[in-house]
């Protein structure tokens, strides 16, 4: 019935379609009512101009109507597409014109019944006042209100409806009112009904309330007419309409109520459609959690920013420190609520300067240099007092364009090293890589929790240009042999003869040469490429120890090391099962090492695999034992067949008595546990003794060798510097 509340935006809408069908209504009213004209005066030949005149008022009030709705309704269409061309003005002058007319009918309306009594003349000029009313309104429209909102140019527009739809109706009610006393149909009135109650848009009640006031006015009327008429005609019409009549009632009522709700659920669905618009347009440009920019607007801001600003400016990537723990303890609820409390402080802290959420606990922003330090300071002091309970703290990577004077930072058309290269660099570098370097720079604040801010400069530059040269051309480097394997010995503690080696990868690149494991390693396990490194070490491996068995040599056991990520990034066992197929090397010619680290994720995944590595012959070896959290429950979860203790044991041996304590407890315990025990990073005769006595099974160290390349390592077994002994 339509008593409940519309949205704004349905009431709009359908304002909206009321002008819009207002037009089609106007036009027909306008051309029926210039017919009727044209019919009046074919029909009476012979009349003055002021009978003409008399005879045509009700025809020019309803035209006047219509032309003023159909002048409203074309503006409020050029309004809506933004166009202008001059329509006040134009509207000016019609409804002047017309309000003219109107005058010239009052005028006349009043001469020809000058002398009727004043309630009678009320009743009789209601119309004029009515066209009237709706002339100066949509006057007042047209010189003070033309210039406001849609929204409100259409409701303003449901009002001159509702004065043009009372215009119709009355003019319906009169003219078969009229017709009737001649013994004709009332088409007039039915027409009238349909065009202002069901044409436009009235809420239920509204139109119920419209329909009956008009038919209940109409058949007060009609009634004593046919009664007073005695002619067969008459009778035979009211008898036999009476019922008509209010089915009609019911009919109309019925198609007013189906085309309000026809068009309500269009503009349901329409409002549905420009929501769902408008957020998914918010989302393209808003973090939909915090309400600061994405990364995407906030490179669009950025770049508008230094094109139009000189210099001074610093992109900064924030990270908050140790969020994870929060989200760990108070949960992710709690932790959106921290993230929004956090934008709000950096938003307020960089006021006016370009801040976004990058992703998880990271944020953009271009901020000014002046007073920079203290803003972070200041900064940091607020996020770290939001939550005492947990350690949360603020790391923060910087990069002044310019800062670094790299080639792909400065136009070879400006030169290099100027104030002005600068700048040009600090307008030309695209936001996207900016914050990517500030990203480095706050990475190489990792565990070092002493730094709260580092700054991309020349040196942070190289290594950065070297870390990306590292991920982009791992493949590059594996297909051309750029990767080596290069082998340390491992020897029984009681004889120091080899019972094996550690395969250890180094990268021989044609642009840096000799690559650290520490350079590439690290950058490899980041960007999850770290496996295709492994299965190359792997397959190489394979390769030298069918090669040496061909040889005619006795091989050693070579060690491999495997990653957390290698079970994630591919079928690890298959792939080393076909390796020893492939090269025909025997299953113990291998030994697994599977760091401690790796064992904490994904305990599921990874304890298959190492039961099926073990079901296929392989030894599982635990690798850096001791460097973790967790040690003691991985010897509780896991089975192994060698223990592997971590080379920090061994770094403060002559300083601190309690690392041989521990040492010969974990040698002990892995005795216990059914392991043999092998310990890395022996450089002393001191160390090495210690660990003899103990009971530590195998070493490895410089004291016995460095990492060395194949070749190396048969050249000193073959002049008796190492002598094999394997395990029986």
């Amino acid at each position: 019935m339509g008593l409940h509340r519309h949205t704004k935006y349905e009431t709009q809408y359908i304002n909206e379609t009321n002008i819009r069908t207002a037009i089609y209504m106007a036009v027909v009213v306008i051309a029926l009512e210039i017919w009727m004209l044209i019919r009046y005066v074919d029909k009476r030949p012979g009349l003055t101009f002021m009978k003409y005149f008399d005879g045509w008022t009700n025809y020019l009030i309803l035209l006047s109507s219509a032309w003023i709705i159909l002048t409203f309704s074309i503006s409020f269409k050029y309004k809506e597409s933004g166009r202008k061309h001059g329509r006040s003005i134009i509207g000016i002058i019609s409804g002047s014109l017309t309000l003219l007319l109107d005058i010239l009918m009052s005028i006349r309306f009043l001469h020809v019944r000058k002398g009727m009594p004043f309630k009678d003349l009320i009743e009789a000029s209601k119309y004029l006042v009515l066209l009237t009313l709706l002339i100066v309104c949509y006057l007042i429209y047209e010189i003070f209100l033309s210039h406001k909102s849609l929204r409100s140019t259409a409701l303003y527009g449901q009002f001159l409806n509702f004065l043009f739809a009372l215009i119709c109706l009355g003019f319906g009610c009169e003219t078969s009112v009229y017709d009737v006393t001649r013994e004709r149909q009332i088409l007039c009135f039915v027409t009238m009904v349909i065009y202002a109650a069901c044409l436009l848009i009235w809420k239920p009640y509204v139109s119920i309330i419209i329909i009956s006031v008009v038919f209940n006015y109409f058949y007060s009327d009609w009634k004593p007419i046919m009664k007073a008429n005695e002619s067969p005609y008459a009778q035979n019409i009211l008898e036999a309409n009476q019922i008509n009549y209010l089915t009609f009632w019911i009919a109309l009522v019925m198609v007013s109520i189906s085309i309000y709700q026809q068009r309500l659920a269009e503009a349901k669905k329409d409002e549905n459609l420009v929501t769902a618009n408008a957020r998914l347009k918010k989302l393209a440009v808003e973090d939909e959690l915090t309400g600061l920019s994405n990364i995407y607007q906030f490179v669009q801001d950025a770049k508008e920013v230094m094109l139009n600003t000189p210099g001074n400016k610093t992109y900064l990537f924030l990270n908050i420190e140790n969020f994870k723990n929060y989200n760990d303890q108070f949960g992710y609820q709690a932790g959106n609520k921290f993230l929004k409390k956090v934008a709000g402080m950096i938003k307020d802290t960089f006021s006016g300067c370009p801040v976004a959420r990058q992703a998880y606990d990271h944020f953009a922003v271009l901020a000014d240099n002046d007073g920079l330090m203290e803003k972070l300071e200041g900064l940091r002091r607020q996020i770290i007092n939001i939550n005492t309970d947990i350690h949360i703290d603020l790391k923060v990577g910087a990069y002044t364009p310019g800062s670094d004077m790299s080639e792909s930072t400065i136009l070879t058309s400006h030169g290099s090293g100027t104030d002005n290269d600068m700048k040009a660099a600090g307008k030309m570098v695209d936001p996207r890589i900016a914050i990517d370097r500030a990203r480095f720079a706050c990475s190489l604040m990792k565990n070092k929790y002493d730094k709260h801010f580092m700054a991309y400069d020349r040196k942070v530059d190289s290594d950065f240009h070297k870390r990306q040269y590292i991920v982009n051309n791992i493949d590059h480097a594996v297909e051309n042999g750029y990767i080596k394997v290069f082998y340390q010995p491992v020897v029984w503690s009681e004889n120091h003869t080899l019972c094996g080696c550690e395969a250890l990868a180094r990268w021989d690149d044609p642009k840096y040469g000799f690559l650290s494991p520490a350079d590439f390693i690290p950058v490899l396990e980041e960007y999850r490429q770290i496996h295709k490194l492994d299965k190359c070490i792997w397959e190489i491996v394979c390769r030298d120890l069918r090669n040496v068995k061909a040889s005619g040599m006795q091989p050693v056991p070579v060690s491999l090391n495997f990653s957390r990520l290698d079970f994630e990034l591919m079928d690890t066992v298959t792939v080393l099962e076909e390796l020893v197929d492939k090269y025909q090397i025997g299953k113990n010619d291998i030994h697994v090492e599977i760091t401690e680290s790796a064992l904490t994720d994904n305990m599921g995944m990874l304890r298959q695999s190492m039961n099926r590595l073990k079901d296929d012959g392989f030894s599982v070896w635990l690798d850096d034992f001791g460097s973790g959290y967790s040690s003691l429950n991985v010897l509780k979860d896991y089975s192994f067949d060698v223990l592997k203790i971590d080379m920090k044991f061994l770094s403060s041996f002559d300083s601190n008595d309690k690392s041989k304590v521990i040492l010969n407890m974990i040698i002990e315990l892995a005795a216990n546990l059914g392991m043999y025990s092998l310990t890395e990073g022996v450089e002393t005769e001191e160390e090495a003794d210690f660990l003899t006595k103990v009971g530590c099974g195998r070493l490895q160290g410089y004291y016995f060798g460095k990492p060395m390349p194949l070749n190396d390592i048969i050249e000193k077994i073959q002049n008796g510097t190492y002598i094999i002994k394997r395990l029986v």
